[in-house]
């Protein structure tokens, strides 16, 4: 793996965790945050979906912001293009999350170290289900 943000060890650690806030998660089945959602589901994470107008998604929880979740996250999970990342990771930082992931291509590596100096978990510019993929393959 090419970035500090794909440890191994991290990811596996992330990939654990129980309690994933996704940014972006909207009912649109035709996006990404929507199929990803869904394999968090099918492997017995708690979802939240955070989007702006606060609507529950596939039976979970909806809120505009992190700052609304009624109890600890784990996991932010975002799926914002990469100049509004910084935003939600330092709601993450602010919500006490243990870590933020930053979906396939979305990369900021300012936002990043913040997370990191702040001792949350960080994994960039991957996805959950290709790692997962990955832990079977191995």
């Amino acid at each position: 793996m090419t970035s500090a943000y794909q440890d191994p060890g991290t990811i596996d650690r992330v990939l654990d965790m129980d309690t994933w806030a996704v940014v972006g998660l909207t009912d649109n089945p035709a996006r990404t945050a929507y199929r990803i959602a869904q394999v968090l589901l099918d492997r017995g994470k708690r979802v939240v979906a955070v989007n702006p107008r606060g609507e529950s998604v596939l039976g979970c929880p909806g809120v505009r912001t992190l700052a609304e979740i009624d109890g600890p996250v784990d996991v932010v999970d975002i799926f914002r293009r990469s100049e509004a990342a910084g935003t939600h990771v330092d709601e993450a930082i602010a919500a006490r999350a243990q870590a933020v992931w930053l979906q396939l291509g979305v990369i900021d590596e300012a936002a990043a170290a913040r997370a990191a100096d702040a001792g949350l978990a960080v994994v960039m510019d991957t996805c959950p289900a290709i790692e997962w993929g990955r832990r079977r393959s191995e």
